[in-house]
């Protein structure tokens, strides 16, 4: 796989995946109509729009990262050629599931919507199931040692600080 279709590939799952658990099902669950709200919840509101910009931002520069650096997507049916492990990738193993579990909370914060909380909730752990059992595995045995390493000096799901101990 080249770099033009490796983007081209990553852009439509992007679209697709996050698209549909990120963006469909929250429009389906909220019809993204934000409801009235007393003006103490105004903040949590504006702290879900900036939660939103944020992970949406850092989604699409990891999804980039992916057809850039790694030569292929974030879909299993087309992964990358080379480990990423840069970006995002530095301090967390996860990066994409956690973009995509922010942009779910930005969203309830932003709705008040408990149905789309435990959607939220829901879509973490299936995301977290699936790294654990399917992409983990995977990756070590595509990637040995290299991969083993990465797994060993990364956290999975708490991000540690830029410049700290691996």
């Amino acid at each position: 796989m080249n770099r033009g279709r490796a983007a081209l590939g990553t852009l439509v799952f992007l679209f697709l995946a996050p698209g549909t658990v990120a963006g469909m099902m929250p429009r389906w669950i909220t019809g993204w109509q934000v409801p009235p709200m007393p003006t103490w919840w105004v903040g949590a509101q504006a702290a879900g729009v900036a939660l939103i910009a944020a992970a949406l931002t850092s989604l699409v520069a990891e999804f980039t990262r992916f057809a850039v650096q790694g030569i292929g997507t974030p879909a299993p049916v087309a992964p990358t050629r080379h480990l990423v492990v840069r970006g995002l990738y530095r301090y967390v193993r996860n990066p994409m599931y956690l973009c995509v579990d922010a942009l779910l909370l930005g969203q309830t914060l932003l709705f008040a919507s408990l149905p789309l909380l435990a959607y939220t909730v829901l879509a973490a752990l299936a995301m977290a199931a699936f790294a654990h059992w399917y992409e983990e595995p995977n990756l070590g045995a595509r990637f040995g040692a290299q991969y083993q390493q990465y797994r060993s000096r990364t956290p999975g799901w708490l991000p540690r600080a830029p410049g700290g101990r691996p």
